[in-house]
């Protein structure tokens, strides 16, 4: 698809989905069943903003479980192994401490774009909303959400029969000495800085902005309701909540498919 082919934000008829706690393997399922959703037309595109139901590592679709997490310590810390069906990098999730969101579109929104291209245009929005609460971020290639304190956020992407899943989650807050216990790929960022705290390399929101978690989440979803033109609350249609579990009980909670590359 050429640029000439690309459809503007205020081409679409935004939604918005947030809804309460889900697990984690639900989450990975909802990005997928809502991927398929919007390539159909069956769904409009969508903004999901996520809540977690507990702790997790969330793993990209091509990383290697043993290389990414120390297993013996997440399962110390009660937290939950799972991939998504997107490239990119581990998140470190704990409910209260994380924000995460996904965009799911059709392809000709980012049409004639490289995927370095399409993360930083999918996420324009966000640092708007990142100025509006008084930080000064920008984009990180490839996938990377960062500001002079540190980084704030990453970024997945993936494209599917027409359409496109964006996601990014958010540190609100971390707790960076659990994160290094879980995050093997943490200790060796970390070290081939030299640096042994981990709040020199990711920076929360709530030491930057002294808001909550959830007034961020509302300024965020302010920023994109005025810049886009409009977004219309929504929320998880039963066959789209039906097929998601069905598919995180048969493959995002499965040995097989969290540890699809070992």
């Amino acid at each position: 698809m050429s640029a000439v082919d690309r459809s503007a934000w205020q081409d679409h008829a935004w939604h918005l989905v947030h809804a309460g706690p889900q697990a984690p393997a639900l989450h990975m399922a909802l990005d997928d069943v809502m991927l398929d959703e919007v390539a159909a037309g069956r769904r409009p595109p969508t903004l999901r903003v996520w809540e977690w139901a507990g702790p997790a590592v969330v793993m990209g679709r091509f990383q290697s479980l043993r290389n990414e997490v120390d297993a013996a310590a997440a399962a110390r810390h009660g937290i939950e192994v799972v991939r998504r069906i997107s490239g990119g990098g581990a998140m470190f999730i704990e409910p209260g401490n994380t924000i995460t969101y996904s965009i799911v579109a059709p392809v000709s929104l980012v049409g004639g774009m490289s995927f370095e291209q399409a993360y930083a245009f999918m996420d324009e929005w966000v640092i708007e909303a990142l100025a509006g609460l008084g930080i000064e971020a920008w984009y990180q290639p490839l996938n990377d959400i960062t500001s002079k304190a540190g980084k704030i956020a990453g970024a997945a992407q993936t494209r599917r029969r027409g359409a496109v899943l964006h996601h990014v989650t958010m540190a609100y807050d971390i707790d960076a000495a659990k994160m290094l216990e879980v995050l093997r790929v943490g200790r060796e960022k970390l070290s081939d800085k030299g640096t042994t705290s981990a709040a020199k390399r990711v920076d929360p929101l709530r030491s930057q902005t002294g808001l909550s978690r959830a007034a961020v989440i509302e300024r965020m979803v302010d920023t994109f309701r005025q810049r886009h033109g409009g977004l219309v609350r929504d929320v998880l249609h039963p066959d789209e909540l039906g097929r998601a579990e069905a598919l995180a009980t048969e493959r995002f909670s499965t040995a097989g498919w969290t540890a699809l590359l070992p």
